[in-house]
């Protein structure tokens, strides 16, 4: 059987509480050491070079999937297991979400946030069920909580939307939901 992949999706900077990367490197280390493959933009900045960097120091398989336009600004992470580069990044993300079991979403930025909004919107179309863990590091996802709620408050989508994502407060909560998840 082979190993379960998790798609992290994060920020390309490392964001101003010292506490995302220090979330984003435990998570890594911690996909590595489950035995999970990490799948993710490819770059070595930000939260993605931190969470990339601890799962290869734990000894994890490590997929990188990031477009031309992105190679020098997010700086391509070529020593993975697999790097791939694609033309767009439509295509990017199709390839790091058909290539994973799961989703795990750190802070993050505008990118994440579509990254995050398209895997919620292809489950609402009933397109996956796969799990979609968000990590509350020192609440960052808190004001999102509470606009997805007014989303379903008022009337734009079912409230059964609520079910398809988990905050969990930390990469060792998200590590724990992985288990029971992916199990």
């Amino acid at each position: 059987m082979p190993a379960k992949s998790v798609c992290v999706y994060c920020g390309s900077r490392p964001g101003s509480d010292p506490a995302y990367i220090a979330d984003a490197t435990r998570l890594g280390a911690e996909l590595a050491r489950s035995g999970w493959r990490l799948v993710y933009g490819a770059g070595d900045v930000g939260l993605m070079g931190a969470v990339a960097r601890a799962a290869q120091e734990a000894g994890g398989e490590t997929f990188g999937v990031i477009p031309q336009h992105l190679v020098a600004w997010e700086v391509g992470k070529t020593d993975l297991t697999r790097y791939v580069v694609t033309e767009t990044m439509h295509e990017r993300k199709k390839v790091m979400f058909m290539n994973c079991d799961a989703v795990v979403v750190l802070p993050g930025g505008a990118g994440s946030l579509d990254e995050l909004f398209e895997v919620l919107t292809w489950r609402q179309l009933g397109l996956h069920r796969k799990p979609v863990l968000l990590v509350n590091t020192e609440g960052y996802w808190e004001p999102l909580k509470q606009l997805v709620r007014h989303v379903v408050d008022r009337g734009f989508a079912e409230e059964s939307f609520l079910d398809y994502f988990s905050l969990v407060p930390d990469s060792g909560a998200a590590i724990e939901a992985l288990r029971e998840a992916l199990a």
